[in-house]
């Protein structure tokens, strides 16, 4: 009975310390999976990832949102001058926004696809962009898709390939997933076996298609790639993370025998 008692008090303490080190993190700003955290940056998601060589952060968000990285950084135990990469999934305004805001306190250097440079290191104009098919991809792109809105510039140190591995936090395969935007990739984490999957889909009610496309037969072609990767996790530009079974979900709704 005593070892009873002693085993259940060491279960209680520990899911207790686990909650006291999710409340010390600022608002929104959850664990997804071992050394990955959610980073709500308005209405878009960014990621930030620990591991032995820094910390690396996943798309920037809508402008004036880096405090909330910070934040998140200070709470895990770190300092903003550990944050030594920052990837970019595209150049899209809600994923670039306060990217130069970030680089001037952090240092931390950048990566995007050479196509959608020009963009980022400009500020704007973005390319244009239809809605995706139906009525909330309409409503959800003319709120929130402003082509001709001017951000910060920001300068990008390397450009990512299709195929490349980059030896960042145990490594990173790049795939060049274009559709949404024509410089868009998608990040596969080896060590967590998680897929960045940035805007080639949404989780808001369920898996779905971003607000729009540059090129809709290229967005369609990069879903049905997602669903031929292995991954266990997921996170989305939009909408919530997927912790386990992810790759399965991708599949049920992208791959080629799906009914979507």
């Amino acid at each position: 009975m005593t070892v009873n008692v002693t085993t259940a008090a060491r279960v209680q303490d520990g899911a207790a310390a686990v909650q006291k080190s999710r409340s010390l993190l600022p608002s929104g700003v959850r664990p997804v999976i071992k050394g990955v955290h959610l980073v709500p940056m308005g209405f878009v998601n960014a990621f930030l990832i620990e591991a032995d060589d820094g910390l690396t952060l996943i798309d920037a968000g809508f402008p004036h949102k880096e405090a909330v990285v910070f934040g998140a950084i200070r709470a895990l135990g770190r300092s903003p001058d550990q944050l030594k990469h920052l990837i970019f999934t595209h150049g899209h305004p809600d994923h670039i926004g306060s990217a130069a805001a970030i680089v001037r306190e952090t240092g931390a250097k950048t990566y995007m696809h050479p196509l959608d440079i020009p963009i980022a290191e400009s500020g704007g104009p973005f390319r244009p962009m239809q809605p995706a098919p139906g009525l909330l991809g309409q409503m959800l792109c003319r709120l929130f898709f402003r082509p001709n809105e001017r951000m910060e510039p920001i300068a990008i140190d390397e450009r990512l390939t299709d195929g490349q591995l980059l030896p960042i936090a145990g490594g990173f395969e790049v795939i060049h997933t274009s559709g949404h935007c024509a410089g868009h990739v998608v990040l596969l984490w080896r060590p967590g076996s998680m897929l960045f999957a940035g805007d080639v889909g949404t989780n808001l009610m369920g898996l779905g298609d971003p607000v729009g496309f540059e090129d809709l037969d290229e967005g369609r072609a990069s879903q049905r790639k997602l669903a031929s990767l292995s991954f266990d996790a997921a996170g989305f530009g939009h909408g919530k993370p997927i912790a386990r079974d992810a790759s399965k979900r991708v599949r049920n709704k992208w791959g080629v025998n799906s009914p979507a």
